[in-house]
């Protein structure tokens, strides 16, 4: 079985799903759901999903800290209830739901990581049990609703590009119902992501993508090969991916919607629901975002790698002092050309040498890059602002 080693080397998995796996199964969604109101609501949203040619499952893990209130314990022992409760009026042929829980986690670790990372393993597990590697694991949440041909954009897309270890999905959070104040709130912070998205196309960082846990899918084999998700306890589903770009291409789902709650929350330091809070408390009344330069810098830096390759040799690389302020700077905090040096040694093409600099200049050390640079040479600007910045430089570079 393709997924032996991953089990035998964790050493502590354990399946929470007695139930055999349907051999016709194509897809596993997964589910994270910790005292969520409207879960059932998801559920319906995938139930009214149009039908595919194969089987598709869906698990629920119910999760708490070991040491959660009885309250909490409560909640989700009557959420598990009016699941199975749910199920019993709404029977499928294709799709079949599994609620499992309360399962208590450790904790140090009690978070949305590890609770992604438990009801993924458990899908990888299932999958395991067919051998079948190609087995597309989906990624969702609880407070998120789907459009009706989900399942079979999904499946489309992997037919059509069997080579892709994950996709992303278009994504548009949810404001029905909600006050004007909230829901120009979670726009401005759509057009957040979309502009850090954007820039990072820009500067020719060939994996920039959105990095939603509710909004991304994974095939079983690349999920392996990860070494499976992160147990952070926020920017599980950031880490997640930005790895992932490094197992093979990420692509992107477009024929199909998720969407996400504009709910307020501080379950996590960051992301949509503390960005949310800060907005309705008033302390976020203009975004104020990463200045558009420090992209335009790393363009530059970018285009000029190819430099730092000399077959053969050890690498001199060009003249680091004729680079903004900014990059020489960070280049020395973070030792970066002693990496490259090393890569360049190690590359027998420069071919492979550009390919494999992203490895050493990934999204994460970009994010420290940004951040470092923020502190020290540029301020950062209003978002609007730094939008109109970028579709200046595209519209410019397409003339």
């Amino acid at each position: 079985m393709f997924a032996n080693s991953y089990f035998e080397k964790s050493g502590q998995f354990s399946p929470v799903i007695p139930e055999k796996i349907h051999p016709d199964t194509l897809v596993i969604v997964i589910i994270p759901c910790l005292t969520e109101p409207d879960i059932l609501l998801t559920l319906r949203s995938l139930y009214d999903c149009h039908p595919v040619s194969g089987k598709v499952e869906v698990i629920i893990l119910v999760n708490e800290s070991i040491d959660a209130k009885e309250e909490i314990s409560r909640y989700n022992r009557n959420t598990v209830a009016a699941i199975r409760d749910w199920m019993s009026h709404h029977p499928s042929e294709w799709l079949t739901f599994f609620p499992v829980g309360p399962v208590k986690l450790p904790a140090k670790w009690a978070g949305v990581g590890l609770a992604r990372k438990t009801a993924m393993d458990e899908a990888l597990y299932r999958f395991n049990q067919l051998n079948l590697p190609e087995g597309i694991i989906v990624s969702l949440d609880a407070d998120t609703l789907v459009d009706e041909n989900y399942f079979r954009s999904i499946l489309k897309h992997f037919r059509e590009h069997p080579r892709d270890v994950g996709a992303t999905l278009a994504f548009h959070h949810l404001t029905d119902g909600l006050p004007e104040k909230q829901q120009k709130g979670i726009r401005t912070y759509e057009k957040y992501l979309w502009y850090y998205k954007n820039a990072l196309t820009f500067t020719g960082y060939p994996h920039a993508l959105y990095t939603i846990g509710s909004a991304f899918a994974v095939t079983a084999e690349a999920y392996r090969k990860r070494g499976g998700m992160t147990r952070r306890k926020a920017g599980e589903d950031f880490y997640f991916l930005q790895t992932l770009t490094q197992s093979g291409h990420v692509g992107e789902i477009k024929s199909t919607i998720v969407y996400p709650s504009a709910r307020v929350s501080l379950r996590v330091p960051f992301g949509t629901g503390p960005f949310m809070k800060k907005w309705m408390d008033n302390q976020e009344e203009e975004l104020m975002t990463y200045n558009f330069q420090a992209f335009r810098e790393l363009k530059c830096f970018f285009e000029q790698r190819h430099l730092f390759f000399q077959p053969g040799i050890a690498m001199n690389g060009p003249r680091v002092g004729s680079w903004p302020e900014a990059i020489q700077a960070f280049l020395a905090e973070e030792e970066v050309m002693t990496e490259l040096e090393l890569l360049a040694r190690n590359c027998s093409r420069p071919e492979i040498f550009n390919d494999r600099f992203f490895q050493v200049f990934n999204a994460f050390r970009i994010l420290k890059f940004l951040n470092f640079t923020h502190e020290r040479f540029y301020q950062k600007k209003a978002l609007e602002l730094c939008i109109a910045e970028l579709d200046g430089e595209v519209n410019s570079s397409q003339e």
